[in-house]
């Protein structure tokens, strides 16, 4: 229905809103004036009726472009048509001023701002709306004259460019399908490699006028020949610290990417001298905030404090945050809004101290190991570049921290014989899709928490089939082997521990499924009881092929250095459960004891109940669990022995054989076994206050009795992320 306004080759061109005298015609390009085409259109259309062609769909409605709506019509102007256009119109002036003491002020503001928008960009904008809305980094041969914004702009290239990549090879980008999106622009230039060397001269170069504005009088003739950074010497001591903590904040920040890209974690420990370097800089930048907002005589200071972008408060030059709207066609732009100057100093602080996490890990080379750390760092809440680094960190070529094959790492989790990592049991296709299932599981806990929660309700029905393969294939295998019953022996244990092995982590990945709804708030309280109900019996499996796992690694420890009749003698002598396995025991207890109290109290006192007019409990519960039911997780659990095993629940019963009562008990004893591990004693301690205070509160209904309407039961998660505590209060 529309007609071609303008024809270029073979390329359709978009014609910015000008008057149409105004733009001349070439060879191959030629001018149609479509207004009375539009205005006849307007005329016969009525209110609700739209104008489209034959293959018109609910897709295309959606990403139909409005025209002149400036948040829906990516092709609007708004103020420059180009970036030579805004150049032309002096947008960006190079230099910033003639004045010295303005161009040094107006540096530092350039310097602010983008700090603002790389931290924004890192929380999920685009690159073309927030770093590169900066016309400077566009043309980086304009600024070619001035040494200190070309060297600070070849590094904020760089450094976006290391990002990208990063991100991009980790594939972490699609929780962000924008963060990685270049749109042509120019994260590349010619001599980007030699950016620190540029920036160190402009270091050194302030670095001496630093020196040369603190020296004494009796020094001064010493560094005469020192040109000041700007003409105002009461000020130049300032100006040269605040470029100075930003330059270094730069070059150092830079150097943690490098360092913690080189291969097998060789770079870590280098890498952590430069953040430490990095938040001393970043402490320097926060503190020279009050020098240069007492310097700020301009009258166009931003509104509030908090809403600036910059230290001073003035507004940046030389950026247009819709200078690149057309290139994010066809998609609309975002209505974006640029993170405050103090909120981006905050960010780049905590993503160093993510990154400073990382670094310190000690590449445990278990791979119990490595879930515990990944699930333990993830409480700290990161961001994506953190946890794209932490991927990379984990799984290089395939390999863990690339230097380990992940089939050795499973031999070792799964307690296999030392004859299996040259077995060819390896070169099986399911061994090979197991090894596949255990990169992809790293990969997803590496994700934020709600990708993750998604991805794991998936891949935990993988698992269960891979299960089933191996399962099959061992039959398969076992039945075409020889006679030697030395390698039947062999494969059949290797068998019976990979398939053990399996299944823990299958009911791991379906306890921390579970879990993560918690986090992302996803239950509502009359939910809770089905929930700790599921968490209950998927422990309990997990605790089945832990316990199993750790039975078989103490018998072989034991045999290799007994006699068969004294090893027997002594597990008989010496056998307890081990440390995890009465952990994981604590935690059942306490999703037992929250599962029957919730229960009972919904069948005793009416509350907690699942009333509405929309889902029942029934459809709720296969809402909940849908990924866990497909997979059989666990076998023959469904809504109906959920309801047998709560519907008789009753207070009375639950404080006799009081579950809180064990989880703490067990919780105290098992401190010396964890004395040396903080994060497992941090969780021991979060299980006894919610197992105490659920037991007094417990308590408390028993005796009351029937429910006093002014006392109100509600749980809060005040002691421990994942299990509840139960608060009884007169309303």
């Amino acid at each position: 229905m529309a007609e071609k306004v303008g024809v270029e080759g073979d390329r359709d061109v978009k014609v910015p809103n000008l008057n149409p005298s105004s733009i001349t015609s070439g060879e191959q390009t030629v001018w149609a004036d479509v207004s009375p085409l539009l205005e006849s259109a307007c005329k016969d259309l009525q209110d609700g009726e739209l104008v489209h062609g034959e293959n018109f769909n609910l897709f295309a409605a959606m990403s139909a472009l409005e025209i002149m709506d400036p948040k829906m019509d990516s092709g609007i102007v708004c103020r420059y048509y180009s970036v030579d256009e805004a150049i032309e119109n002096g947008a960006a002036p190079v230099p910033l001023s003639f004045d010295k003491t303005i161009d040094v002020q107006c540096t530092i503001d350039i310097m602010d701002h983008l700090l603002a928008c790389e931290a924004t960009w890192h929380k999920g904008h685009s690159l073309a709306q927030t770093v590169y809305s900066c016309i400077y980094l566009q043309r980086p041969d304009r600024t070619s004259s001035h040494a200190l914004l070309h060297s600070y702009c070849r590094v904020i290239r760089a450094t976006c460019n290391s990002v990208v990549s990063v991100v991009s090879e980790t594939r972490t980008h699609e929780e962000e399908d924008l963060f990685t999106m270049a749109y042509g622009l120019p994260l590349k230039g010619d001599g980007d490699e030699k950016n620190l060397s540029m920036l160190h001269a402009v270091e050194e170069t302030i670095s001496r006028q630093l020196r040369a504005c603190k020296a004494p009088s009796s020094k001064k003739r010493l560094v005469e020949d020192v040109e000041p950074l700007q003409t105002n010497l009461d000020l130049e001591e300032g100006y040269c610290k605040s470029l100075l903590c930003r330059l270094r904040f730069r070059k150092h920040f830079y150097h943690v990417l490098t360092c913690m890209r080189r291969p097998q974690g060789r770079g870590l420990e280098l890498a952590r001298k430069h953040i430490a370097s990095c938040l001393l800089e970043l402490d320097s930048i926060l503190k020279s905030a009050e020098f240069l907002g007492s310097n700020n005589a301009c009258e166009t200071s931003l509104d509030g404090i908090e809403g600036r972008t910059t230290a001073s408060g003035r507004q940046p030059i030389g950026f247009d945050s819709t200078l690149n709207n057309r290139l994010a066609a066809p998609t609309p732009p975002r209505a974006i809004k640029i993170l405050s100057w103090k909120k981006a100093v905050e960010y780049f602080q905590k993503l160093l101290h993510d990154l400073d996490i990382i670094c310190s890990y000690s590449l445990d080379p278990l791979f119990e190991g490595v879930l515990r750390f990944v699930v333990e760092f993830q409480k700290f809440q990161p961001d994506l570049v953190a946890r794209a680094h932490l991927q990379l960190l984990l799984l290089q070529e395939g390999k863990l921290y690339g230097r380990d094959p992940v089939f050795a790492m499973i031999c070792k989790a799964a307690v296999l014989p030392e004859v299996t990592k040259s077995h060819d049991i390896q070169k099986n296709e399911s061994v090979v899709q197991l090894v596949q299932l255990v990169i992809s599981l790293l990969r997803i806990l590496c994700t934020n928490a709600a990708w993750q929660r998604r991805k794991l309700g998936k891949i935990v029905q993988d698992w269960r089939v891979i299960y089933l393969q191996l399962e099959l294939a061992f039959r398969k295998e076992f039945g075409e082997i020889s006679s030697t019953s030395i390698d039947e022996n062999v494969c059949i244990k290797i068998s019976k521990h990979i398939l053990n092995w399996v299944e823990e982590q299958t009911y791991w990945i379906a306890s921390r499924f579970l879990m993560l709804g918690f986090e992302l708030e996803l239950y509502s309280p009359c939910e809770y009881c089905m929930v700790y109900w599921y968490i209950y019996v998927v422990l309990i499996k997990l605790a089945e092929k832990t316990h199993l796992k750790m039975l078989t690694s103490n018998e072989i420890a034991k045999r290799k250095g007994k006699k068969k009749r004294e090893s027997l003698k002594d597990a008989a002598r010496d056998y307890q459960i081990p440390p995890v396995v009465l952990l994981l025991q604590c935690q059942i207890y306490l999703a037992e004891g929250l599962t029957m109290m919730l229960a009972a109290l919904r069948n005793e006192h009416k509350v907690f109940q699942s009333l509405g007019p929309f889902n029942t409990e029934h459809e709720r519960f296969i809402q909940h669990f849908e990924f866990l039911q497909r997979a059989c997780i666990p076998d023959h659990v469904s809504y109906l022995s959920f309801k047998e095993s709560t519907n008789h629940a009753r207070l009375s019963t639950i404080v006799v054989y009081n579950c809180f009562k064990d989880a703490q008990r067990i919780a105290k004893e098992l401190r010396s076994s964890f004395s040396n591990d903080r994060d497992r004693m941090v969780e021991l301690r979060q299980i006894e206050q919610v197992a105490e205070h659920n037991g007094v509160a417990l308590n408390l209904v028993c005796r009351l009795g029937t429910l006093d309407p002014s006392l109100k039961v509600y749980f809060e998660f005040s002691h421990h992320p994942y299990f509840a505590t139960a608060v009884v209060k007169r309303s």
